[in-house]
């Protein structure tokens, strides 16, 4: 019984073979019968010497870029800006409850009349027994007696106006402005919330002056010179923009080995902070892999082929039909890719087609 099932199995897998051969024959005879012929646009692949060249990515950052915070704690009694709102430099953001320092602020203020009743009051006593010891009537202990007290409520009153200018400073704790012009990014609280000192309430940041920060590798973070023109392409439109090294990081010790580069980029409305980028450095690049392939193999985005994990492009064989390989890639390159297998160089590709490719499509030049 057990034998007829296998041998029932081995004959149903033979039929399938056979059907799927005769199919595959039959697809072939068609092609052929059709004798249809996709028009193409051939390209060559191009050997790029730079692409040794170092790369490093990263994103945009604002280079001015500033939290706003309080030294008071407090309940936010107002906050009226919204994330995405442009601010000006001295606009009022946030009000803290600043109840305990108008109190303080009170008692200070009685302070400072006690204090200029009594400096008044020594002041003149001082001035009686200078013209009394001037006249000899007044001996000069008494003279000295008075001169002290008079320094003494001089010194309080001095003391009181401190403790005033240090109430007005609180008094500028509670009601935050913006340090800078910009646009605020994040909020980290809201009205109701309370606030402790050094906590972050708002982020601004000012979107005009932009930063490509990108980690470079030990191995070429050397080679960076300040001043050093970098080109730097946005992945999301993939447009090139020629920036310069601003800021250079010689510390990699929080950054698992890779070194912060920051490059100032030109002003755009295109760039917006947080957008990643990717930059070619002038310098060829001094890791291994790269010095033993000092050349590469470039070709345009728009031919690749794309199936699942998987990426490639159409060639054309002896007989004149379409044959997909299938590519191993490289840095990207903005409107260009590298490739590092599957194609050589100075070989030919299929860069466009008037109609659908397919493995043994016939096709001609246009």
């Amino acid at each position: 019984m057990r034998k007829n099932r296998i041998i029932q199995g081995v004959a149903l897998i033979l039929s399938m073979l056979m059907f799927t051969y005769c199919s595959n024959s039959e697809t072939s005879k068609n092609i052929e019968a059709n004798g249809e012929t996709v028009k193409v646009t051939l390209s060559q692949t191009e050997e790029n010497t730079s692409g040794s060249n170092a790369t490093a990515s990263g994103r945009l950052v604002s280079k001015n870029s500033v939290n706003v915070s309080t030294r008071m704690m407090g309940y936010i009694t107002s906050m009226s800006v919204k994330v995405g709102q442009s601010v000006k430099a001295g606009q009022l953001l946030v009000t803290i409850n600043n109840a305990d320092i108008q109190a303080k602020g009170g008692q200070v203020d009685a302070q400072i009349m006690q204090a200029q009743a009594n400096y008044d009051i020594a002041k003149k006593d001082f001035e009686r027994f200078q013209n009394l010891y001037n006249n000899q009537s007044a001996s000069q202990k008494e003279l000295d007696d008075m001169k002290a007290r008079f320094e003494i409520s001089k010194a309080g009153l001095e003391a009181s106006k401190q403790m005033k200018n240090e109430v007005n400073a609180q008094y500028r704790y509670t009601n935050l402005t913006a340090p800078i012009s910009g646009v605020v990014t994040m909020k980290f609280a809201e009205q109701g919330d309370l606030a402790n000192p050094g906590m972050p309430l708002l982020t601004i940041e000012s979107p005009s002056i932009l930063q490509a920060q990108v980690m470079v590798s030990e191995q070429n973070i050397i080679q960076v010179k300040q001043g050093m023109q970098v080109k730097v392409v946005i992945k999301s439109t993939g447009k090139e923009i020629t920036g310069t090294v601003a800021e250079i990081n010689q510390s990699a010790e929080y950054t698992g080995g890779q070194y912060i580069v920051k490059i100032n980029m030109p002003t755009s409305s295109e760039l917006l902070p947080g957008m990643y980028v990717n930059a070619r450095f002038p310098f060829e690049s001094k890791s291994v892999q790269l010095a033993e392939n000092s050349s590469s193999v470039v070709i345009p985005k728009s031919a690749l082929i794309r199936n699942g994990q998987m990426t490639g492009v159409y060639t054309v064989s002896s007989q004149n039909t379409a044959i997909l390989r299938w590519l191993k890639l490289g840095k990207d390159l903005g409107n260009d890719i590298e490739v590092l297998s599957g194609l050589n160089a100075n070989e030919a590709y299929i860069l466009s087609a008037d109609g659908k490719l397919y493995n043994g499509v016939k096709v001609s030049t246009k």
